[in-house]
């Protein structure tokens, strides 16, 4: 039964991005991952690339910066982690009629990860605001300094992720 609600909201991704991205007025990058691997390996705009590469993605014109935010959080891009990186950026304090979307039929499709959405909240509250970056601008930057700035030490993010991947698990 899980599975097939985790197909439900894949197919409702699927649909719901293809319209939101008809709608979007913003302007597209025109990057490929290739150019994007051809970049400094110490940049963000290679870790992104090779994000990309490793999972078969390409970038999304007009919602780019939806996979830079994988990228900067660590948050994977399965259906609960889509749905977990939404929490985080709410926490974090972006608001879009798309995010509100995915965060109500997310939690009432798969409540089963209402503690890891709800942890991805509280850790979207403690980082440093990261969604009103313009992200094509910020590819050049080095990506541990420019991820340093949002997610300092203090948030300790590879315990916090370890708690998130514990409690998807249970």
């Amino acid at each position: 039964m899980l599975q097939l609600r985790k197909k439900l909201i894949n197919k409702l991704f699927e649909i719901t991005m293809s319209l939101y991205c008809k709608f979007k007025k913003k302007k597209a990058w025109g990057i490929s991952t290739e150019m994007l691997l051809n970049m400094s390996s110490d940049t963000f705009g290679y870790h992104l690339g090779s994000f990309l590469k490793e999972r078969n993605f390409h970038l999304i014109p007009k919602v780019e910066r939806h996979d830079a935010y994988h990228v900067l959080t660590g948050y994977g891009t399965n259906v609960e982690d889509e749905i977990a990186l939404q929490y985080c950026c709410f926490g974090n304090g972006k608001r879009t009629p798309y995010l509100y979307g995915v965060l109500l039929l997310g939690t009432l499709i798969l409540p089963d990860y209402l503690r890891y959405y709800l942890s991805s909240y509280r850790f979207g509250k403690q980082i440093n605001s990261f969604h009103h970056y313009d992200y094509k601008a910020v590819l050049s930057l080095n990506f541990k300094n420019f991820r340093s700035i949002i997610i300092s030490e203090r948030t300790l993010i590879k315990p916090y992720l370890n708690t998130l991947n514990y409690e998807k698990q249970s």
